[in-house]
């Protein structure tokens, strides 16, 4: 198909981190580990909180939650991350492309909302911590996580609509690990100002929205903890949300570097290694950061392992 001259384009071809074979064999090796270790990790996870009952309170059941997301959050760059570092065809089709950008921003959009969720939980527990569990019901959680997934798929829905109402010309190589939307755009042969400024609202919105709760509840439970006399019982309270600031820092920060700088701040190299924070790097350290200064978790798991283990 032709317009002005120019063909329109019906695939792409995603170079990835490297065109060197020798470097393509290593960081095949490196994402595969990655990979395998994120599933396994996240997997571990949601197990352990789906099966200890010490484990179902409200704070689990949103770490499981996350845990679940981070699990198929990953799957949607990493195969085909792996299979471009093997394969000498590193070409995507305008419909698979499509396919992974919207549920990239499924999973993206799914995790805002859902670490906000979170930093709400944090400040009912530490804020008033005698109704905890009457005020996150199970009901109540349950309203949330579905929530943040819906928000995600309706968000995702209009972004992805939006983005593939143009159309892309010219050169069809993307230095890029994904479709992404700064890439995309790049290769947009039709005007894209309209459609800048509906992206910037959209994400703009969404994403600050989402950082508004998390500042507004760490401001009230920062309240909460200095009115605790204890210096034990303020570390305490603020050891319960280090793992979720951990998380949320890693994730809006990055997200943040990405696409809150002007266009003619895009530095291809730079915003992969961004990039590969939010997509590939975050699902694999969350398992760790929710359990390695986690006592229940760690517990948890070394009763599943004595269960395992083979009687002597």
């Amino acid at each position: 198909m032709e317009m002005d001259n120019r063909t329109v384009l019906t695939e792409f071809i995603l170079l990835g981190f490297s065109t060197d074979p020798h470097w393509q064999l290593l960081l095949f090796g490196i994402f595969l580990v990655i990979y395998l270790l994120t599933l396994s990790g996240n997997a571990t996870l949601v197990i352990l909180i789906w099966f200890d009952s010490r484990l179902h309170t409200p704070m689990y059941f949103f770490i499981g939650g996350l845990s679940f997301l981070d699990f198929w959050y990953t799957s949607v760059y990493t195969p085909k991350l792996l299979v471009n570092c093997v394969s000498e065809d590193k070409r995507i089709s305008l419909a698979g492309c499509g396919a992974q950008f919207f549920f990239s921003c499924v999973s993206a959009y799914t995790e805002c909302y859902l670490l906000s969720s979170m930093a709400y939980d944090r400040y009912v527990a530490i804020f008033n911590p005698l109704l905890y569990s009457a005020t996150m019901s199970t009901s109540i959680c349950t309203r949330l996580i579905s929530g943040s997934y819906i928000g995600g798929f309706l968000n995702a829905i209009a972004h992805t609509a939006n983005t593939f109402r143009l159309s892309f010309c010219g050169d069809n190589v993307i230095d890029y690990f994904f479709c992404d939307v700064l890439p995309l755009v790049k290769k947009s042969c039709t005007d894209t100002r309209v459609y800048g400024k509906i992206l910037s609202s959209m994400v703009g919105f969404t994403v600050l929205s989402c950082l508004l709760v998390i500042l507004i509840s760490y401001f009230n439970i920062l309240l909460a903890i200095l009115r605790i006399r204890s210096a034990s019982g303020r570390r305490k309270a603020f050891s319960t949300c280090a793992s979720h600031l951990i998380s949320v820092t890693l994730f809006f920060g990055s997200l943040l570097f990405m696409y809150s700088r002007p266009s003619s701040n895009y530095s291809l190299e730079r915003d992969k290694v961004a990039a590969l924070f939010y997509t590939i790097i975050n699902p694999l350290l969350n398992p760790l950061i929710y359990s390695l200064r986690n006592k229940d978790v760690k517990e948890a798991l070394r009763k599943a392992t004595r269960t395992i283990q083979p009687q002597s």
